[in-house]
C-alpha cells in the first residue's frame, strides 16, 4: 500500500468533485523534527492533510502556506507545501500540553492564514478564526467565505498516520445541493482505520458503491524541506558582521538549525569571511 497518495475523483452524476490523501513516511519526516507532545503530532498530521488537500485545488504553479496563531501555549503550527504536493511543516509551543486538548486550549484567541503564491501573479491570502471546534470545520468556512462554495472536510491523524477528504460542489448554474449533501453523508460514515488501513480505491468503493466515480491518476504526496546551507549563509549575511563575528569569537562557530528538518549548518571563521566578502563556503551539514 503507498501510504502517501493524493487521490482526486469526479462524480459523473453530480457536479461535485473530491480528494482522498493518505499520509505516513512524509508526516513521520515532519513530526520526527521536534519532540513534539501527542496532541502536537496530531494536530500537524490534520493540518498536513488539510494542507495536501487544499494543494489539491490549486490552479497554479506555485506554494500554499496553512498557518495557526494564536495567543495560547501553541504560538504557530504551520505547513507549507507547492503544487507537487511537497510539504514541511513546524510547530512551537510552551509548556506541556493535555492529550485531549481543543484548538482554543491550543491556541486561545487563534486565526488561520491560507497563503498562496502563484510563481507568475499577484499572492492571496485568506483569514478566519480558530474558534471552531475541529481544524476541518475552520477550513470549511475559510472556502465559505473565500470561495462560497459548499465545501466539508474531514481529518485525522494518529501520530502514526494521517488521512483527510474533501469534498465540494463544482461551479456551475444548476443546483446540486441535494447531491452534495447525499454524497457528504456517504463520506461522512468514514472510518479514520478504514483511511489508515486500505488502500484509497477500496476507501472509494465502500463510501460510493451505488455512484458513477471517476478517478483521476494518484499524486505522490512527499516531504521536502526547503532550507539549505547557501539559504543560511544568505541569512547571516542579513546581520551585522560586528555582532556575528563577536559571536564568533566567544562560541568559535556560528550554528544555524533547521526547525522543519532538524539540519544543522556550521560555519568557522573562514566561512564568516568567504560570507561577508561573497565568496562560497565549503563546510557540509552536520
Amino acid at each position: 500500500m503507498n501510504q502517501d497518495i493524493l487521490q482526486r475523483y469526479l462524480f459523473d452524476n453530480a457536479d461535485v468533485r473530491g480528494e482522498l490523501v493518505q499520509l505516513q513516511h512524509s508526516y513521520q519526516q515532519v513530526i520526527a523534527a521536534q519532540p513534539y507532545p501527542k496532541v502536537l503530532q496530531i494536530l500537524l498530521g490534520e493540518l498536513m492533510a488539510a494542507t495536501s488537500l487544499l494543494t489539491a485545488t490549486l490552479k497554479f504553479n506555485g506554494d500554499i502556506s496553512v498557518q495557526l496563531q494564536g495567543n495560547g501555549p501553541v504560538s504557530l503550527a504551520v505547513i507549507n507545501g507547492n503544487n507537487l504536493q511537497q510539504l514541511r511543516g513546524v510547530a512551537r509551543w510552551d509548556g506541556e500540553l493535555a492529550d485531549d486538548a481543543k484548538l482554543t486550549d491550543l491556541f486561545g484567541q487563534g486565526y488561520m492564514v491560507i497563503t498562496l503564491t502563484p510563481d507568475e501573479g499577484e499572492r492571496y491570502q485568506g483569514v478566519v478564526a480558530l474558534d471552531k471546534p475541529t481544524l476541518a470545520a475552520c477550513v470549511e468556512e475559510y472556502f465559505n467565505q473565500s470561495e462560497q462554495l459548499p465545501t466539508a472536510l474531514w481529518l485525522f491523524a494518529n501520530g502514526q498516520q494521517a488521512a483527510g477528504m474533501f469534498l465540494q460542489i463544482l461551479p456551475s448554474q444548476d443546483d446540486h445541493n441535494a447531491d452534495f449533501e447525499h454524497l457528504t453523508q456517504l463520506t461522512s460514515t468514514i472510518k479514520a482505520e478504514e483511511l489508515f488501513e486500505l488502500e484509497a480505491q477500496e476507501v472509494l468503493h465502500r463510501l460510493y458503491h451505488q455512484e458513477e466515480v471517476r478517478l483521476f491518476d494518484p499524486i505522490e504526496v512527499s516531504f521536502k524541506c526547503t532550507c539549505s546551507r547557501d539559504r543560511s549563509a544568505a541569512a547571516i549575511k542579513t546581520l551585522d558582521q560586528a555582532e556575528i563575528e563577536a559571536i564568533l569569537a566567544e562560541e568559535g562557530n556560528i550554528q544555524l538549525g533547521c526547525e522543519y528538518c532538524n539540519a544543522n549548518y556550521v560555519f568557522d571563521s573562514i566561512d564568516i569571511s568567504a560570507i561577508f566578502a561573497n565568496g562560497q563556503t565549503t563546510n557540509t551539514p552536520q
